[in-house]
Parts: C-alpha cells; structure tokens; sequence
C-alpha cells in the first residue's frame, strides 16, 4: 500500500504545483481535487462567491472516495481549510496524510494577483484565511512554509513526511 497525501492550503499556497513536483518525487500520481469540483462549485468560486459547507459535503466525498481508492499511493491537491472537512476526508480515506502549505498574507495575496485562468479570484484569499483551521496535533500531517521555489518546499516536505512514508512501507 502506499501513502496518500492530501496537499492543503489556502488558494495560491502552491498545492497543485508543490503537489505535482511531489508527486513526481514519491513516484506517486497526482490528483488536483479542484477538478473534481461540480460545475456548480466552479461557477460559484468564479463569480467570486465563498463556497458553503453544503457546497463542499458532496465535493469531499468525492475527493475522499479518490484517495481510498489509490492503494498505490496518491497525492491530492486539495484545500482541505477545516478540520471537518479533514475529517471528512479521512472518515473515506483514513491513512491519509496533509501536508499544510502556509505562507504569509503577503506572500500569498502576491502570488494569487499574480495568476491568470484561475477560477479562485483573488478576493477570496481573505475569505480562505479567515476559514483556515491549522492542523491540529492530533491530525496526521506536517506544516511546510511556501516560501522558496517548489524544489525547494518539496524537499522541506519530503524530509518531514518521512515517518509517514516508513509507516507505509512494504515490511520484508
């Protein structure tokens, strides 16, 4: 069995980009939970609207669905912002891992005016941070600061999940 990785975090914290190089690195595919949102969702996040609870509940499911299913291991980007909603994720999939992506507010609001073709406008990073719930110490995962080019971030990352990885690993 390999592991599963949830890739956490606020729009433009990075998750599909430091998702895809760690993917890469682990041997692992990639998911981005954003393309399993329903129309509707995407519709919503593009007129510039929060989603609700009730928006995300089938979304997550579905994202969670994905992650148990992947026996050989995957890494998901996905926001994953409460710990209901990790909860969630893990009452599907429940050896997965998240890997917190946080960086400052400036950081954050650089890279996401920075970006074009996104449907998360850049308006809603407020909205995301105020919606953030930290992993707690109880929650499988790692918190991993966002500053610094992706190699660089996937090596803070790699380095940090290596008990989780180990746990996984195929006993001789």
């Amino acid at each position: 069995m390999g592991i599963r990785i949830a890739v956490m975090g606020v729009s433009a914290a990075g998750k599909s980009t430091v998702g895809r190089v760690l993917a890469e690195r682990l041997g692992l595919p990639f998911r981005d939970a954003d393309d399993l949102h329903p129309a509707a969702n995407v519709a919503k996040m593009a007129s510039g609207a929060a989603l609700d609870d009730a928006d995300r509940e089938p979304w997550l499911d579905v994202v969670g669905a994905e992650l148990e299913a992947a026996n050989t291991g995957l890494v998901m980007a996905c926001s994953a912002l409460k710990r209901a909603y990790r909860d969630r994720l893990r009452a599907a999939a429940p050896s997965t891992v998240f890997v917190h992506l946080h960086g400052s507010h400036e950081l954050l609001a650089a890279r996401s005016g920075a970006r074009s073709g996104h449907f998360m406008p850049p308006s809603l990073l407020d909205s995301q941070l105020a919606t953030l719930e930290p992993l707690a110490p109880d929650e499988a995962g790692i918190t991993v600061d966002v500053a610094g080019a992706p190699a660089e971030i996937v090596d803070r990352a790699v380095a940090a999940l290596r008990p989780f990885m180990e746990s996984v690993a195929p006993r001789p």
